[in-house]
């Protein structure tokens, strides 16, 4: 067989080897998270459910939320821790003593080995501690030290050989010796229940209680019987399993059953039959296999303590996981169960095992490569893949299209010899011909891709596409082609969007809320009800998945949801799982959920899936408390305070820290905290699961600080709160005020005093200034009444000037016309040679002034208009008398028409003369003449 051929075995070998055990929920703490040493050698847990770990680095606590260590006293390896009441007690290297809690919050250590120093042995280390009634049992190598808790005494037991290990069952306390013999201590002392020669060079891992006797679990060999003095072979199937491991711990579980832990072989859960029921390995998720120690809690989780790491396995979650190490199988993106074979599609093809056995995985023949859906009807099961369309029949496959990828199934309501698949490029339709399906024709007028659709009763189809949108269309009867399309721009098109069917509405989800559709309208409208998954962010995915019971699943960042018809009114059920997409692991927009029982869900992941039993998600009550108050003044450390008593900090101690917590240990339900502070907060704060709050630079006054919590996003009643008080300043309190009263009020008196002197002596001097203001007052009233007499006279003589120049003007007027009238008699004189006309003309002569009329009217003008030709003509000196004439009549706002016949010519030569008056006066363009004139 050459080397090919060998390989090729080997991988076929290897792809049968995916056994198919089903795991409880298991929580890793690495030592970088809890920051200590990696090994884990005792653990114990208290009332409060705080659990505590003998570490290498000294005592570790872990309250649910943060990780505590504290420093054994000797700063040596603590091998051995017990709580017992309110004190947890450790053993180290010469050193044993307990731990109690103080009101800060903090452990304080007290040492119970001073007090007998003496009798401890050089290099002795305390290995285990028992609690039996008032007596706590100190075991080491060499010694067992007896503790009596009401005397405060101790009884030392000296074995002739060495200690290997004590034990404690339900009302007896045992130790084996180095020589294999078997011991009860019974009255203080020790007393040989058995040297039998099978446990000679067998060590006993553990001793519990059964009804015939004892139960004696070996380090090599298994279980054995002791009764009446007689050692009997217990035979379990889990021995030839067991029998290549190293038992180091074991421990009874609350149901019977053991957990065993080996040296190198991880832990064995082992069924009070003797059968395996789990086997967890560092490959299954265990940080380390070598387990040092084993405690089931008070909720029954099993801790395990390793030789590097801590873990912690829920075993009585209804939630368990397959892993596939082998990376085989892939990511599972979808499952159904199929004739009581469960078949999961991976990305690496299509695989089956029987449903109700833990037995390996087999591959479906000739479905290598993606798988996207599995679909049964008419009691045949359809496998959608990226190679087409397959019919699966046991394992074995049988291709009925290969024309493109094969999204989803729908079967046609009206038909059921017909199926419509969504495929890479439109859809299809399958149907049932002499009982076999074939493919029967691609859907016409439709291309794009069709992961997400649905068809209604009236033939209607709604598909969704990322990144085009939703549509719709109308399938004639022969489902052959599509028409009336429409695309959708409300909703809009979105990432990882959805649409489903569900109580026969159609609904369409995405980031910005699930919307559903109006049958009436035909538009989608938002429902609230079902988008408060997404409220805070929580948006992951728009993946809608019904299931076989009704069910509507949506998945988001922190929860997966599913909805159900109310059967008391039409509104629908919100129920919440809390496990986040973080730990579920799956693909985003391809998540996917199958119902394989009443109750049990399969959720497919990235490297395996997960078995849910949604009758068993009941969240038990929870408790939440106050952990740690820490106080600090600004840029100083923090100071632990007291959790006992009211605390009252200094003014400037008004940095305030509260850390709190819920010991909640199940890997897949996280608490949630919500915190008020009464006198600074009138609202509680947004729901977080971050379990410490600050506050800084607080006021002083009195404050109460409240924080709750819940799980699985359901609220629990439970309360805690704290009071405090932050004082006031010195300079603030009640006695500075008083003392300030009093120099304020006797400021107000002395200011007072002051004010009246002041007042009287300001007082005289107003007066005074008063009497002179009253003076000076009038003298200014005087010339005020002078000076109005003064502009009224000259407003007077500006006026008689002005009439004397318009009389003036007016006398003018008359000459001239009397010039004309004597001139126009003149010339019928002359032709005429009438005697009374000449007596007429010489009558006007005498009325004709012979005065130089213009200079009375250039006089009087001056006079009226404040010499204002002397004025222009300084301005100009250029200007003739007759263009000084011209402006005086321009000055008085004469027209061209008004001063023609003053000056005897026509309107035509006025407008030359102001022409070339303004060339004289060279004014701009812009400038007015008049506008000019007026303004000198």
């Amino acid at each position: 067989m050459n080397l090919r051929n060998s390989f090729f075995i080997y991988t076929l070998f290897l792809s049968f080897l995916c056994f198919s055990q089903e795991l409880p929920p298991i929580i890793k703490y690495n030592s970088s998270v809890y920051n200590a040493g990696n090994q884990n050698w005792m653990i114990s847990q208290d009332n409060k459910h705080f659990v505590y770990f003998a570490n290498n680095e000294g005592l570790l606590e872990f309250n649910g939320s943060t990780w505590n260590l504290y420093k054994s006293p000797n700063e040596t390896i603590i091998r051995s821790v017990k709580v017992i009441g309110n004190r947890i007690y450790t053993g180290c290297y010469m050193e044993f003593g307990f731990w109690t809690r103080k009101s800060n919050g903090h452990l304080n250590y007290t040492s119970l080995s001073n007090k007998i120093k003496s009798k401890i042995l050089d290099d002795e280390q305390f290995w285990n501690i028992i609690s039996y009634d008032q007596w706590v049992v100190f075991q080491s190598l060499n010694k067992i030290y007896i503790y009596d808790t009401k005397t405060n005494t101790f009884k030392i037991i000296v074995p002739k050989n060495g200690v290997l290990k004590s034990f404690k069952t339900s009302n007896s306390i045992y130790y084996q010796t180095t020589d294999y013999s078997l011991f009860e201590i019974e009255n203080g002392a020790s007393k040989l229940i058995s040297n039998n020669s099978i446990l000679k060079g067998n060590k006993i891992v553990n001793i519990f209680s059964i009804d015939e006797g004892l139960l004696i679990h070996t380090q090599f060999n298994g279980f054995y019987k002791l009764i009446n003095g007689s050692l009997f072979k217990f035979n379990a199937e889990a021995d030839s399993e067991i029998a290549a491991s190293s038992i180091y711990s074991s421990q009874i579980l609350s149901d019977g059953s053991f957990a065993v832990g080996t040296i190198s072989n991880g832990v064995f859960i082992v069924t009070k039959e003797g059968k395996v029921k789990y086997h967890i390995t560092q490959s299954k998720g265990l940080c380390n296999n070598t387990v040092l120690s084993l405690m089931e809690d008070a909720e029954k989780n099993l801790w395990i303590g390793l030789d590097n790491g801590i873990n912690c396995i829920n075993l009585q979650s209804p939630i368990k996981s397959f892993t596939d190490e082998t990376g085989i199988l892939g990511t599972v993106y979808t499952s159904i169960v199929y004739n009581q074979k469960l078949y999961i599609g991976t990305n690496q093809g299509l695989f089956c095992k029987d449903y109700l056995n833990e037995e390996k995985f087999r591959f479906v023949k000739g479905t290598k490569g993606q798988v996207w859906s599995l679909f049964v009807h008419d009691n045949t099961l359809f496998c959608g893949h990226d190679s087409g369309t397959y019919v699966i029949e046991n394992e074995n496959s049988k291709s009925i299209f290969s024309q493109s990828g094969t999204w989803k199934f729908e079967s046609v309501p009206s038909n059921n010899n017909l199926i419509i698949q969504g495929n890479y490029y439109g859809l299809s339709v399958l149907e049932k011909v002499n009982s076999q399906w074939i493919f029967k024709n691609k859907i016409e007028g439709f291309n794009y891709s069709s992961k997400y659709f649905e068809i209604t009763t009236h033939n209607e189809v709604y598909v969704s596409h990322e990144y085009k949108g939703v549509f719709r269309f109308q399938v004639d009867n022969s489902f052959k082609k599509c028409f009336k399309l429409f695309a959708y721009t409300n909703p809009p098109k979105g990432k990882n969007a959805g649409l489903a069917k569900f109580n026969n509405a159609i609904y369409y989800a995405f980031k910005d809320g699930i919307y559903k559709l109006n049958e009436k309208t035909k538009l989608f409208e938002k429902d609230n009800s079902l988008s408060s998954v997404f409220d805070n962010d929580e948006y992951n995915s728009g993946k809608l998945i019904l299931d076989n019971s009704n069910k509507l699943w949506l998945f988001s960042k922190n929860y997966i949801n599913y909805f159900t018809i109310n059967k008391l009114n039409t509104s629908l059920k919100k129920n919440v799982i809390s496990i986040p997409s973080t730990l579920t692991n799956s693909m985003l927009g391809y998540e996917n959920i199958s119902q394989l029982s009443n109750y049990q869900y399969l959720i497919g992941t990235t490297d395996g899936y997960y078995v849910i039993n949604i009758n068993d998600l009941s969240t038990k009550s929870h408790s939440v408390s106050i952990t740690d108050l820490s106080i600090n003044k600004l840029n100083n450390k923090q100071t632990s305070f007291t959790l006992s008593e009211e605390g009252i900090f200094d003014y400037d101690e008004n940095n305030v820290t509260f850390s709190y917590t819920v010991p909640e240990y199940n890997k897949y339900i996280y608490a949630e905290y919500q915190y008020l502070l009464e006198g600074f907060q009138e609202e509680w704060s947004e729901w977080s699961a971050k379990p410490m709050v600050n506050f800084k630079n607080l006021p002083p006054g009195d404050y109460i600080f409240k924080v709750r919590s819940r799980i699985s996003n359901a609220a629990n009643d439970n309360l805690a709160t704290y009071s405090f008080t932050i004082k006031k300043p010195w300079y603030a309190t009640n006695f500075a005020i008083l003392i300030y009263g009093l120099l304020i009020i006797s400021s107000l008196i002395y200011v007072n005093k002051l004010y009246k002197n002041y007042y009287n002596t300001q007082r005289e001097k107003l007066i005074e200034e008063n009497n002179l203001l009253l003076e000076i007052k009038e003298l200014e009233n005087e010339q005020q009444l002078m000076k109005i007499k003064n502009e009224q006279l000259a407003q007077e003589f500006d006026a008689k000037n002005k009439e004397l120049a318009v009389s003036t003007m007016s006398l003018i007027k008359k000459d001239e016309l009397l010039s004309l009238i004597k001139d126009d008699l003149k010339k019928s004189s002359e032709e005429s040679n009438n005697r009374s006309i000449k007596s007429v003309i010489s009558t006007i002569t005498k009325n004709i002034s012979q005065e130089d009329t213009w200079n009375v009217f250039k006089e009087a003008f001056d006079t009226a208009d404040k010499d204002f030709l002397k004025k222009i003509k300084q301005a100009h000196p250029s200007l003739t008398p007759n263009d000084l004439r011209l402006c005086a009549y321009l000055r008085l706002n004469l027209s061209s028409k008004e001063i023609a016949p003053l000056l005897n010519i026509s309107v035509r030569s006025i407008e030359i003369k102001r022409y070339r008056l303004r060339k004289k006066m060279d004014l701009p363009h812009e400038k007015g003449l008049v506008e000019y004139i007026l303004s000198i």
